[in-house]
């Protein structure tokens, strides 16, 4: 066995305590060190020695701070993301949202305009552009700090040109209507029990909806007629069990609501329509 070979092996060991993905954790972790991809580590491990900066990493990751975070990079759909403290880590259940928004323009009309309100790391927008290369669109934060990661991301991905990212108020001060609107709200309770990794981590403001958890849908749903082309749609990701709770506050502004699950099959977006 190679020295970094019995390197990953004894770190996936360790990181057993703190991570569902040990041996993932350790592979990108080593890869990161080593300034190469995961696939180029697993290819060319016989021939790769162990980083002097591995340890370092790998105490970082011990301490539940998250890969994500340690590696400044995520990827999500077709992309590679930068990421850091100031943003949430963009997750593959989130992609349910970029599924459903394939699912309902498939055979029809493209989206012209897509709108991504708390963009974040700007995931959705991007991802939605990638998709539709034609399109532009608007992604909006509250937090500058966000705004600068989904701007230095745009350029990341050449779509500069094609996606503005705004600091904003959710859809506050916003005069236009969108083909496509893509959301990724704050909906854990505050009471709730998270993570260590989460909490102490990801930013509080992109996780924390209030004490039932749907005070920014309470927001959205009555800022969405103003936002919404008539043939357009809106996602937003809930909680598994917020399916009933956050769609009913739509309803009662007059959309029609279905629900659309993740791979797990829990609920997992509103697809909401007029």
């Amino acid at each position: 066995m190679t020295a970094l070979a019995a390197w990953l092996r004894e770190a996936a060991g360790r990181l057993a305590a703190v991570s569902d993905t040990p041996r993932l954790d350790a592979e990108l972790l080593a890869a990161h060190a080593l300034g190469i991809s995961r696939e180029a580590l697993i290819l060319d491990l016989p021939r790769l020695a162990v980083p002097d900066t591995a340890e370092a990493l790998l105490a970082r990751r011990l301490a539940h701070e998250p890969v994500a975070y340690i590696t400044g990079t995520r990827d999500f759909w077709t992309l590679t993301l930068c990421v850091t403290p100031a943003v949430l880590i963009p997750r593959p259940d989130s992609e349910t949202l970029i599924e459903g928004a394939i699912a309902h323009f498939a055979g029809g009309a493209r989206p012209r305009r897509i709108l991504d309100l708390g963009t974040g790391s700007g995931a959705l927008l991007l991802a939605a552009l990638d998709e539709w290369r034609d399109a532009t669109g608007l992604g909006i934060d509250r937090s500058a700090e966000a705004v600068a990661v989904a701007r230095d991301n745009a350029v990341r991905c050449d779509m500069a040109a094609r996606a503005e990212i705004r600091l904003g108020d959710w859809g506050t001060g916003v005069a236009e209507r969108f083909d496509l609107v893509l959301c990724n709200p704050p909906y854990i309770r505050s009471d709730a029990m998270l993570p260590r990794d989460v909490l102490a981590h990801e930013p509080a403001g992109a996780l924390f909806g209030g004490e039932d958890g749907l005070a920014a849908y309470r927001l959205l749903a009555g800022q969405l007629g103003g936002l919404l082309e008539r043939d357009g749609v809106a996602l937003f990701e809930i909680g598994f069990d917020q399916g009933e709770t956050a769609g009913a506050l739509f309803r009662a502004a007059g959309f029609r609501v279905t629900l659309r699950r993740d791979l797990a099959r829990r609920d997992r977006a509103l697809v909401v329509t007029w």
